[in-house]
Parts: structure tokens; C-alpha cells; sequence
């Protein structure tokens, strides 16, 4: 045993058959460790409170000074006999959950159906999948590496920071074909950390995470509110885009007009099933709506439209190509508006002239939400009715009359025929 000094350091030689051990006289429990390649390292040695022995490897030589690790050592041993344990503290460091692999343990979870909305359902497939778009282009890169107990406020702020300046704008290639581009802005940065505090609050319940949710209270710029509406002469313009692009894009001149006589969401309109129509209750009975089960009362603009689609599946009113789902219509939709001088318009914009019409012919705001299909809250409502009320029939009766005669430009009810085709 001698005291550890830069010659007694340099002096030492590696044994090919063994590691080498040299105690420091000065201060007992410090030493060093060469290992026969001759690597070597300032480690320390105590005793925890429950009479286990530790070793801990703290610093490279060559990093320190003798001197210094002294130093260093000194502090380590001291807290072990506080009743601390730095070795095991280091291990726990090494294995923490890092925010990449707490977001991986959340979307395994959503994938099973096991994370649930503020509804109480299963979030759904394509939820998830836009979650899992924003965890890789956005969270992992960001902050992907941070210890997620470590995680603080600050942190988050300048990834949202970041997100809104633009800094993981990206052109992912998705498809054979495809690409998808990741913009960011100030929209893409709340939504993002809205989704990193559900994420902390899920696992918070689970005891994997612990402490204030870092998500909270930042500084964000709140979403502009969204108040496009089409007029008359616009939702004309489409009526003629529609009518021109008919035998070009016949499952999006369908899907356009059905969104349009009924206000469906996307989702809803491109994903519809032939079950889902109840002619004779004059309703759609939507199985999986973005607020769940739904019975959407339909005028009869929309279920004439409705007759009047060729069955080219046997499920969906709008098959995909592989027939395993419904179509994506999304980027002929856009074009769609586009050929009508609409650039600035989209599918959800027809929603909420649908929502503008109801309203400008007298009806409440609780008879509009009904035929949007937003959330109903109460047993009676969601498991005992059956047919929708014969009042909110004749309310969608209306407003889809209203809008088709504007599509058709005053020369009364029009359809989009689509081609005759083989069935699958």
C-alpha cells in the first residue's frame, strides 16, 4: 500500500492474468484498478448500511490528477457513509427511463387499445398513428435522450421552442411514392407538447415517472380559431369542380358531395360502410366516429345521393384500392377545391358551412351539435335511442337542401354518378 501519486501511477505495469489493485494509504476505501489490457481507473470501496460491499470505478486515469481524484473520492465515500449509495445511484442512472423509451411504453400501450381519451374509449388507430408521426419527428429528436425523471419545464419550452421555429421541418419519404412533410410552426408545437403531458400523465399513474408535469404551463401561442366558411357562389364553384371531375375522380366527387349534404368528418365520409346507411330511419349509424358510436340524422339530398353510388364493394361506399378499407381521398379532395378556386378551403370547411346553415336557418346550438355528431354526454343518449329525433330529421332535411340546391347552382338536385365497375 502507498499513497497514490503521479509516479507511483505511471510506474505501474498490466499482469496479462489479472486485474491489479492499489490502495491508497491516504485515504483508506480509495485506490486503483488496472486491468490486464491496461485500462485503468480511480475507484472507490465502503460498506452500505446493510453490510454489503461496493466498488465503484469513478473517473479514467489519465482524466484526473491523483490529487483530484483524492478529491473526488473523498466526496463519494463520505456520502456512503451518510447512508448513501453511490454505486447503486450510478446503476439507476444508467437504466433510467429515458423520454424515448417512456413515449415507446405509451404507444406500445395505445396500440393494445390500453390508453384511453378523455371519453373513456380507446384511442383509435389513426390517432395513434398521427401520435406515433409526432413522438419521431418531433419529441425524439428534441429531447429523445433526456432521462424522463429528470424532464423540467424548461426542457419542454425549448422544444416547443424549437418545434415552432421550424428546426425538425422535414420531407420524410413515406411510400413508394409518397412524401411526407413535417413543417412544425407554432400549431405542430402545442399539439406536440399536449401530447407529451398526456404521455407524462399516463405514466405518472403507472409510477413510472414522478413529480409536476413538465408540459404545463408554458408559453404557447394559442390556435386561431377557424371560421372558413363557404358561400354560395364557392360552394357553386365546387358543384361545377365536382361535375367536371366526375369520370376523373369519381370516389372524391362522391365523397365530396356526401360531406357536404351531411357534414361528416373526413374520416367518417371515406371510411363509410354500406351497414352504416339506414334509409328507412333516415340515418347514418356510424360504428366507430371519432366520438365513438354515432346515429347521424341525413336529409333525403343525402340519402337520394347515397342511392345513387354503384356498390363497387361490398363493404365500403368508398373502397380503397386493396378493398381492405376506405379510400384516401384526401389529396384528390384538395384538388378538388383547388379546380374550384378554393385553395384556401378544405373538406372540414364544408363541415362548418353545414354548422353557418343551420344556424342562419334558426335552429340551436344543441340541434346543430346533434347533427355534427359531437359528443353527447348521458346513458339516455348514447344506449336507448334508437332512431334520431324526428325533428333533427327534418332539420338535416333543410340544411341539406339548402346546400345541394347551392351546389347544383338553382337547377335542383343533382348526382355525382360513379362508373359502373366490377365488384370485388
Amino acid at each position: 500500500m502507498a499513497k497514490l501519486t503521479k509516479r507511483v501511477v505511471d510506474a505501474l505495469k498490466p499482469d496479462p492474468a489479472r486485474d491489479i489493485f492499489v490502495w491508497d494509504e491516504a485515504l483508506k476505501g480509495f485506490g486503483l484498478r488496472m486491468k490486464p489490457s491496461g485500462a485503468a481507473s480511480y475507484i472507490v470501496q465502503y460498506r452500505t448500511r446493510q453490510g454489503q460491499t461496493r466498488r465503484l470505478a469513478f473517473a479514467k486515469v489519465g482524466t484526473l490528477a491523483p490529487e483530484e481524484a483524492r478529491t473526488e473520492a473523498r466526496l463519494l465515500l463520505a456520502e456512503a457513509q451518510k447512508g448513501s449509495d453511490p454505486s447503486a445511484q450510478r446503476h439507476a442512472e444508467r437504466e433510467a427511463l429515458t423520454v424515448e423509451h417512456l413515449c415507446s411504453q405509451y404507444l406500445e400501450a395505445a396500440r393494445k387499445g390500453l390508453v384511453c381519451v378523455r371519453s373513456g374509449k380507446a384511442k383509435r388507430p389513426s390517432t395513434v398513428a398521427i401520435d406515433e408521426g409526432r413522438v419521431s419527428r418531433h419529441i425524439v429528436p428534441l429531447i429523445g435522450s433526456k432521462v424522463a425523471n429528470t424532464l423540467v419545464s424548461t426542457d419542454v419550452q425549448r422544444m416547443a421552442d424549437a418545434i415552432a421555429a421550424g428546426k425538425t421541418a422535414a420531407i420524410i419519404k413515406t411510400k413508394a411514392r409518397g412524401v411526407a412533410r413535417v413543417t412544425g410552426g407554432q400549431v405542430a408545437a402545442k399539439r406536440v407538447v399536449g401530447l407529451l403531458g398526456g404521455i407524462w400523465s399516463w405514466a405518472a399513474k403507472r409510477g413510472l415517472v414522478g413529480g409536476p408535469n413538465p408540459a404545463r404551463g408554458l408559453d404557447l401561442r394559442a390556435d386561431k380559431p377557424k371560421d372558413r366558411t363557404l358561400t354560395t357562389g364557392e360552394l357553386a364553384s365546387l358543384g361545377d369542380a365536382m361535375r367536371n371531375h366526375a369520370e376523373r375522380w369519381p370516389l372524391a366527387c362522391g365523397a365530396l358531395r356526401l360531406i357536404a349534404l351531411t357534414a361528416l368528418r373526413r374520416g367518417e365520409a371515406y371510411g363509410l360502410r354500406w351497414r352504416e346507411i339506414d334509409s328507412d330511419g333516415s340515418c347514418l349509424r356510424l360504428i366507430d366516429s371519432k366520438t365513438g358510436r354515432s346515429t347521424r340524422p341525413i336529409g333525403e339530398a343525402a340519402l337520394k345521393h347515397l342511392r345513387s353510388l354503384p356498390k363497387l364493394h361490398d363493404e365500403y361506399v368508398f373502397p380503397g384500392r386493396g378493398g381492405d378499407g376506405g379510400a384516401d381521398l384526401k389529396k384528390q379532395v384538395a384538388a378538388m377545391f383547388d379546380a374550384a378556386g378554393l385553395k384556401d378551403a378544405r373538406g372540414h370547411d364544408l363541415r362548418r358551412s353545414f354548422a353557418s346553415i343551420a344556424a342562419e336557418l334558426g335552429y340551436s346550438d344543441a340541434t346543430i351539435g346533434e347533427l355534427l355528431g359531437h359528443a353527447r354526454r348521458g346513458v339516455t343518449a348514447v344506449h336507448y335511442i334508437r332512431r334520431p329525433d324526428a325533428a333533427l330529421i327534418a332539420a338535416a332535411d333543410r340544411v341539406a337542401e339548402r346546400i345541394a340546391a347551392a351546389m347544383d347552382g338553382g337547377r335542383g338536385a343533382e348526382v355525382v354518378s360513379l362508373p359502373k365497375v366490377r365488384r370485388r
